[in-house]
Formats: structure tokens, sequence, C-alpha cells
């Protein structure tokens, strides 16, 4: 595998829940890696995660002309999906400001900013009480 070397500014960052991803698009023939494997046994070969994350190449066209490199960590399958899929979209916006106008409308540069909400003390979780009893 050859080395490739990056910049801080080729760095498109996404998050989303505890996922934090970090994306570098290279020129390429449409290829996904993840942690330095391969997207598609990364994802455990479910399709819908690989078109989520080829989403904004595919609006803007670039679907075949880009290699998505992405190093990704916590949370689970989904959030890290869609974390991968808000850097590769800014990204895109820093390659090209003009990506923007095509890329807003569909929602891919918004940050889902929906989060685990804490545990309160007295309660079993977030909000479930413990069971209640009158007598």
């Amino acid at each position: 595998m050859t080395k490739l070397i990056f910049q801080k500014t080729d760095i498109g960052l996404g998050k989303r829940k505890q996922a934090v991803a970090r994306v570098f698009l290279v020129p390429g023939k449409g290829n996904v890696t993840i942690n330095k494997g391969s997207g598609n046994k990364y994802l455990q070969y479910n399709d819908t995660y690989l078109t989520t994350i080829a989403a904004p190449l595919k609006a803007v066209k670039l679907d075949s002309q880009f290699d998505i490199i992405a190093f990704v960590k916590g949370g689970g399958l989904t959030g890290q999906a869609d974390a991968i899929q808000l850097g590769v979209a800014r990204q895109l916006c820093k390659m090209n400001e003009q990506h923007r106008i095509s890329l807003k409308p569909h929602g891919f540069l918004t940050r889902d900013s929906r989060i685990k909400e804490r545990k309160k003390y007295g309660l079993r979780k977030a909000r479930k009480a413990p069971q209640y009893s009158k007598r």
C-alpha cells in the first residue's frame, strides 16, 4: 500500500452522535477505505452505508473521480457512516465552493445535533423512572 501524506487543510471533519470521522478525498475511481481497510468489509457489506457515504459525491457528479479515505472512531456503524458523509461533503466544499450550491438543498452540510441525553440521578435512564407503587 502506498503511503499518502496529507496536510491539515485536506481534512474534512464529520461528526454524528459519538462518531468522529476524518475524511480525505484523493483522485481515483470511487473506492472507499475506512481505517486502512476496505470500506465494504468495515461496514459489514451493507450497501446502505456505502450509498450514504458516496451520496455527496453523486450529488456533484464526481462519484467515479475520487477515492474516499476515512479514519473514524467512536459510535456505531450508522453514526460512523453519517459522520463520513458529512466529512465528504465538507471536503468537497473546501475543494470548490460551487459544490455548496448543490449539497446544501440535500442537507449534506448540516450537522445532526441530536446526541444521547444524559442519565439523571433518581431515574433508571435519561427519562425512565422507577416503577411507581401507590401503596
